[in-house]
């Protein structure tokens, strides 16, 4: 048997990344602590979260520098490797503005709303021209639990397009409100697009590897009791490498699937919202996003987490029998 040199390289891409922030972390997590990059904590979220001030944040830095790092190593010229990264990178930055303005500017909401979404239609717009202009990829997407049938959705693309980047973007940073939760779900769905992409033989399964290494590294901080979070540094990069991952492998709709933890914190949200306002103040969820209803149930940080990993793992494995035919 001939040796997949391709996933080869992406095991290698895991363990660089991996190496990387375990040696970063000790080194810039007292440093975030020594300027005083501590998470502000909502006075209207869970009260138990209340302890976690002054934890240091912005440390999604340190998941796109391990990231980048091993990814330097396989891009080997393959344009559609590099434009993930710079859609990471992109919302990356967004993020990082963003958190700067809380933590050092100390305004508590950070960007303004339509100042994030001007960002992103920037970075997503790039991304779309790429796509139409400079690769192969088209305006395709595959169906799941079909064999392989794709769907061409002509002009409605751009639209597609853009709620799928937008939209997974914020779901993902949404989903960043528990030790370890956003970290450990990315890294599940990363090697599930780990396999989708040695299966596809389209040359990014490296950069897979460097994601999914960068944050089961990360996690070693990021879990319960966290000693750093990721801030919107993190969250937003997450967001963009998933989302463009999904593009690049014509699987958006296969995202709906792996990612449904994004997906129902999310819909969480704005069914909260939108119920409360009809209603004139009432609540279906004891708390939104998602994980701080349970919070509120009575489940533990812990538990919610771990809930949540078991979840998107079999999400993961449906994933595979809903894509299983497409290669």
């Amino acid at each position: 048997m001939k040796p997949n040199f391709e996933m080869i390289s992406a095991v290698y891409a895991v363990l660089i990344a991996f190496v990387c922030n375990i040696v970063l972390c000790p080194v810039i997590i007292p440093f975030l602590t020594k300027l005083k990059f501590g998470q502000n904590v909502r006075d209207d979220g869970p009260k138990t979260h209340l302890v976690k001030a002054g934890t240091p944040t912005m440390g999604g830095i340190m998941i796109l520098i391990s990231f980048l790092a091993a990814s330097a190593f396989f891009l080997k010229g393959n344009f559609d490797a590099i434009m993930v990264i710079f859609v990471t990178i992109g919302y990356g930055i967004i993020g990082f503005i963003d958190d700067y303005i809380k933590v050092v500017k100390k305004r508590s909401l950070g960007l303004r709303a339509y100042q994030k979404i001007i960002g992103q239609i920037i970075i997503t717009g790039i991304f779309l021209i790429y796509i139409y202009k400079y690769s192969d990829i088209g305006i395709s997407i595959y169906i799941p639990f079909t064999d392989g049938k794709l769907l061409n959705l002509g002009l409605l693309y751009i639209p597609f397009f853009f709620f799928v980047m937008v939209g997974t973007v914020n779901s993902v940073n949404l989903t960043d409100g528990l030790d370890g939760l956003a970290a450990g779900i990315t890294a599940l769905v990363s090697i599930f697009f780990m396999f989708a992409s040695n299966a596809a033989s389209n040359g990014i399964l490296p950069i897979t590897g460097a994601a999914a290494g960068s944050l089961l590294g990360f996690l070693l901080f990021n879990a319960y009791p966290a000693k750093v979070f990721m801030g919107d540094t993190g969250s937003l990069a997450l967001g963009g490498f998933i989302a463009s991952m999904a593009i690049i492998l014509k699987m958006p709709l296969v995202l709906i699937i792996v990612g449904f933890i994004y997906v129902a914190e999310a819909l969480s949200v704005m069914i909260q919202v939108v119920y409360f306002k009809l209603t004139h103040g009432k609540r279906i969820f004891k708390m939104a996003p998602l994980h701080h209803h349970f919070e509120q149930c009575g489940w533990k940080e812990t538990k919610v987490v771990t809930v949540f990993y078991v979840i998107t793992a079999i999400c993961c494995l449906v994933g595979y029998i809903a894509t299983r035919k497409f290669f």
